[in-house]
């Protein structure tokens, strides 16, 4: 009896632990990220009036240097995304340890417990896919957290003067000009599509490493293990197809980070 329990209990403290990290994940990275300087940005509509206001004014002072009021608002972002970064990195970790627990235990037991154990292996396996998207999302938000925070110009109602500082800038891009103060959000915009062609193409070439290993374990698996191989093939089919999904990603990214002026005139046309 206990020799069975174990495979349960183990399963439970991990699943705990996932439980956890996804709390963490939500909840903590403001307070991580915060300092005394910067109590006034927790909150999201907090954080984008802040960002906005100190926006406007970075443009309008035409110089590249951010001026502490911005250079706060992005050092706290970058700080978010650490954290954000960290937790969502080992959720990932216990998530994958949940999916071959459970994976295990399923080629031993069979009935309700089986489909118990491979709902949770397929569940695991679906939270790490979104875990692992948002280790690779908050990767390039630290690399590039000014370029990270440009999506909150757009949204809700702008207010005051910027609705003219985007016109201007959309100005520029038309014009083809290169102010001083566009140059750091033109290069924060390369860093932040290239950091994420980089990392992808890393991830694509683990996955087509584990698909190897995947399909080669089914072949050596013998034809009478059927539930195995079940497991080995359709990890094998699904995993090459997540490593072709973000092959995809990877391309656009790369192009955009190559040829970056398109990109940004939509984006500030409103086209993120």
């Amino acid at each position: 009896m206990t020799t069975l329990l174990r495979p349960w209990r183990a399963l439970a403290c991990v699943a705990a632990i996932a439980a956890a990290l996804v709390v963490a994940f939500v909840m903590a990275p403001a307070a991580l990220a915060g300092t005394a300087a910067t109590s006034d940005l927790r909150g999201e509509s907090r954080l984008i009036g802040a960002f906005r206001n100190a926006f406007v004014g970075y443009w309008s002072s035409g110089n590249a240097d951010f001026g502490s009021e911005l250079q706060r608002v992005v050092d706290y972002w970058f700080r978010y995304h650490v954290a954000k970064a960290v937790l969502s990195g080992a959720l990932l970790v216990v998530l994958i340890v949940l999916g071959v627990l459970s994976w295990q235990a399923f080629l031993r037991v069979g009935g309700l417990r089986a489909a118990a154990l491979a709902v949770s292996g397929v569940l695991a396996t679906a939270l790490a896919v979104v875990s692992l998207a948002a280790v690779m999302a908050n990767i390039h938000g630290m690399a590039a957290p000014f370029g990270s925070l440009l999506p909150m110009l757009f949204g809700s109602p702008s207010v005051g003067s910027l609705p003219d500082t985007l016109a201007q800038i959309r100005q520029q891009l038309v014009d083809g000009q290169n102010s001083p103060a566009l140059g750091p959000i033109l290069d924060d915009y390369v860093k932040f599509h290239a950091v994420m062609a980089v990392e992808g193409t890393i991830v694509v070439i683990l996955l087509v490493v584990v698909s190897v290993l995947l399909w080669r374990g089914f072949t050596r698996t013998d034809r009478a293990e059927r539930r195995s191989r079940r497991v080995l093939a359709a990890y094998g089919v699904f995993i090459p197809l997540l490593a072709l999904v973000l092959a995809v990603i990877v391309v656009a990214n790369a192009t955009t980070a190559a040829h970056p002026l398109p990109g940004l005139e939509s984006f500030f046309a409103g086209g993120w």
